[in-house]
């Protein structure tokens, strides 16, 4: 079979310019944002789908999204993180014609300019992954199917659910945000903030929704509120903010046109010029744009 990759290539890399095209005209809402995140993350639902489709793939693979990718959302730079999941049967066989039609599609993402963060595994390899690494299981707590062999994929939630220990899963992610908050400088007002990993930062949101769907109290600050554990103020405002930190990585991918998440000097001013903020005689711009952030 033969696969026509600049075409698949060209066609990528106009689809994508024309949604940051879009988003750079925008104003600078959190709804733009979000926009942009969902469509970047259908374009690569699209993209996938036709690629493996143009693949002999082995019968009964599966091909997941995974990561912030598994949530339906995409920054303009971010790795696309994907699990093809094969049978059992193809890791105990060892077929290459197989092995090399997997190693072909993945070689064929990145052809196409997929920044692509692959792994290969049976269901069984997850479970026993997942086990002893919590970065792992939370990326597959986030699993979400794109196409192949839908059965393997449900294998996969079933194995999932039954080995995930909420109390453990919470002194694990609990020490690992400790120790990310520790790299950070332990302090959101860092003068070069990282957008997603610092203290206060999408991460920390993220792990509050993580330990949720873990304990199964929810997935979305409004389930949450259902549930009682938060008030409708408290999920309207932890929505705002997130909403917020989004748009200000969103604009800082664009304006540094690579995956950037650290909101450096060098680019503040960039960044903050998007939002419309200009210098007055008290503030600079880049300075309205940290206050907002902070």
């Amino acid at each position: 079979m033969t696969i026509d990759i600049a075409a698949f290539r060209t066609q990528f890399k106009q689809a994508k310019a024309d949604l940051l095209n879009q988003f750079a005209q925008s104003r600078p809402t959190t709804s733009s944002a979000s926009r942009l995140l969902g469509h970047l993350a259908k374009l690569v639902d699209r993209t996938l789908h036709d690629l493996w489709a143009s693949f002999p793939l082995p019968k009964g693979a599966a091909l997941l999204a995974v990561g912030g990718y598994g949530r339906g959302e995409l920054f303009p730079y971010s790795d696309v993180d994907v699990l093809i999941l094969v049978p059992q049967s193809l890791a105990d066989s060892g077929d290459e014609t197989a092995i090399h039609a997997v190693e072909g599609f993945i070689s064929a993402c990145w052809d196409i300019g997929l920044e692509i963060g692959s792994s290969v595994r049976t269901v069984t390899e997850c479970g026993q992954e997942a086990a002893g690494d919590v970065t792992i299981q939370t990326s597959l707590l986030e699993s979400r199917f794109l196409c192949g062999a839908k059965a393997r994929f449900n294998e996969l939630q079933r194995v999932t659910a039954q080995k995930m220990d909420a109390k453990d899963f919470l002194t694990a992610k609990l020490l690992e945000m400790r120790q990310r908050h520790t790299k950070y400088e332990d302090t959101p007002y860092s003068l070069e903030p990282n957008c997603k990993e610092s203290p206060g930062g999408l991460r920390d949101l993220q792990v509050v929704l993580w330990l949720a769907r873990a304990a199964n109290f929810g997935k979305t600050w409004h389930e949450l509120a259902q549930k009682g554990l938060l008030t409708p103020f408290e999920a309207r405002q932890l929505q705002r903010n997130e909403g917020v930190l989004k748009l200000i990585r969103a604009r800082l991918h664009q304006v540094a046109g690579r995956r950037e998440d650290r909101l450096v000097f060098d680019l503040q001013t960039g960044v903050a010029e998007t939002f419309g903020y200009t210098n007055t005689r008290g503030l600079r711009a880049s300075e309205v744009l940290m206050r907002r952030y902070y």
